[in-house]
């Protein structure tokens, strides 16, 4: 069910303004959109039917510090896996600043219970395995709607089982603990993210159409560190010409 966070991280994207809907056609990149759209359908019920409930009674029964101090010590292990893929895209600066963060945090912020680190100017990087193959020239493949995950695509999807074998979750012993922990971090996330759904549900849109669209442009900006795409140059450019033209 993580993907559920997936969708409504995309959508956050979405509604900030970072990605548009185009009117309904035959999107290249979703060559497999009738699956695709029956499996949607399938991840909703199941977020509705179990992770969004459970997250509501979170939220309403955890205090907001209590809920700061478990995001934050989530947020610190994912610095581990943020380091390892800044260093494998060879932006070394951003690792050393990744490792940083681990060191500060876990130290004087209580094993990641504060965030001591961001007030320092080291700010958090947001990196994984897929946006490292596609600084590869890895291309991202077509859209695919993952079971129990949601949007991915066909470099994306494998590339979550190397981040997920790079997370220090995974080398915790006790298996009992893990799952707990992978619980809690799943239901934490999740519950942050209902304001996001809620802002969601009021737009008058193909809900399908906009999640996707939200997690493609997501993902190439993410993958390009925020540079323009080829396309996007090309389209600059030809304003620029036209520009002089005129």
């Amino acid at each position: 069910m993580g993907g559920i966070l997936t969708v409504l991280l995309a959508c956050a994207f979405l509604i900030t303004g970072c990605a548009t809907v185009p009117p309904e056609s035959q999107d290249p990149r979703d060559p497999w959109e009738s699956y695709n759209r029956a499996m949607f359908q399938f991840n909703d019920a199941v977020d509705r039917a179990v992770l969004k409930p459970v997250a509501q009674g979170y939220d309403k029964v955890t205090p907001q510090p209590v809920r700061t101090g478990i995001g934050n010590f989530f947020s610190n292990l994912g610095d581990v896996h943020n380091m390892a893929n800044n260093a494998l895209q060879f932006k070394f600066h951003d690792a050393a600043s990744d490792l940083t963060r681990l060191i500060m945090n876990t130290s004087f912020g209580v094993f990641g219970l504060f965030d001591v680190a961001t007030p320092m100017g080291l700010e958090k990087s947001n990196e994984d395995f897929g946006q490292t193959l596609g600084s590869w020239g890895v291309p991202s493949g077509p859209y695919f709607v993952v079971p129990f995950r949601g949007p991915s695509t066909v470099r994306d999807a494998p590339a979550e089982i190397v981040d997920a074998r790079i997370h220090p979750l995974y080398y915790h012993d006790d298996v009992a603990q893990r799952n707990v922990l992978v619980g809690l971090r799943l239901v934490d996330i999740r519950a942050g993210l209902l304001p996001t759904e809620r802002a969601l549900e009021g737009m008058a849109m193909d809900r399908y159409m906009a999640i996707r669209n939200a997690y493609l442009d997501r993902r190439e900006y993410l993958v390009t560190d925020g540079a323009p795409s080829d396309a996007q140059r090309d389209l600059l450019r030809e304003l620029e010409d036209w520009d002089d033209d005129f």
